[in-house]
């Protein structure tokens, strides 16, 4: 990558949404009024879904738009490109598509280059380059939406095996009483949990948003809906905090937008799990949410394009 370049364009996939933006890699911003977002069905064909993060992505081309950074979740084969979705619920369509060279010629003409990355990976390294977590040395980040990512950073990079990493670096490959965690903490659960606890009375129509406003007018109903699986994520998540050495938790997603409901739980579950949690480890909401996964995959990008030789 040229030293002076300046904006680096990206995108960031979600469960439900894709956003398209420019970056500022000298400042670590997002250019203002670049953010380009369209909705996403994961239920949608190949065609359809490829046909939103393509639309997104036309909304912002610009004039040097060979080189994009890539968010999205996985299972996904983040060095080849190619979607592994399958047995999560969301983009199953998407399964052996090479995403990469589809993206290449949508959005560079054949010609570019698309890094992709883990998005949670880049949320954490977009909080630790330029929010929550900046300055710290261990980081473990965590987003809470239709699953649960997770990221395990030194310095800045991603580890994903060694002391106090679950394997590959993912929490969600853990399980909860025999059951996978994302069964227990992910929209799906809680919303299902909410169903089970009101015996479906217009719990159907209910998303994770509806559940923590009632929450928020003290019904107890909802309240546990919340609660007991932020706790259970607590109780999985301490012994892996502590062992990899954090000095900081930083949380994200759209469950996480509801903090006020979600810290204590959470704070909750990781002290049952190692009494008298220590001082030392900070657990914080994301403080770039909107931006932070749209930062990481500009880093990646970066720090995987290859040093030009001089002359």
């Amino acid at each position: 990558m040229n030293a002076g370049r300046a904006l680096l364009p990206v995108l960031e996939i979600g469960g439900t949404h894709v956003t398209a933006a420019l970056v500022d890699t000298g400042g670590w911003q997002v250019v203002t009024g670049t953010g380009a977002r369209r909705q996403l069905d994961p239920g949608n064909s190949a065609d359809e879904l490829v046909s939103a993060i393509v639309e997104a992505g036309a909304a912002m081309l610009p004039a040097d738009g060979g080189i994009w950074g890539v968010a999205i979740p996985g299972p996904f084969d983040y060095s080849r490109g190619i979607a592994d979705f399958h047995g999560v619920a969301k983009f199953d369509a998407l399964r052996g598509l090479d995403l990469g060279d589809t993206l290449r010629r949508a959005l560079t003409g054949g010609s570019g280059r698309i890094h992709f990355v883990n998005d949670a990976e880049a949320f954490t390294v977009g909080e630790w380059a330029a929010g929550a977590a900046h300055g710290h040395h261990r980081v473990i980040g965590l987003t809470l939406g239709t699953g649960v990512g997770s990221a395990f950073l030194v310095d800045g990079l991603a580890r994903h095996s060694g002391p106090g990493i679950p394997p590959r670096g993912r929490l969600d490959l853990l399980e909860v009483g025999g059951h996978p965690l994302e069964d227990t903490v992910s929209r799906r659960a809680i919303r299902a949990r909410y169903h089970a606890l009101t015996g479906g009375v217009a719990a159907g129509r209910l998303d994770v948003r509806d559940i923590a406003l009632l929450a928020r007018t003290g019904d107890r109903t909802a309240q546990e809906a919340l609660e007991q699986p932020l706790r259970a994520l607590g109780r999985v998540l301490a012994p892996w905090t502590l062992a990899f050495g954090a000095s900081i938790l930083v949380v994200g997603g759209s469950i996480a937008l509801a903090w006020d409901l979600v810290a204590g739980p959470l704070r909750s579950g990781m002290s049952d799990a190692a009494p008298g949690w220590p001082d030392q480890v900070r657990i914080v909401p994301a403080g770039r949410s909107d931006e932070a996964a749209l930062l990481g995959a500009a880093w990646h990008a970066i720090h995987q394009e290859p040093t030009e030789a001089p002359g």
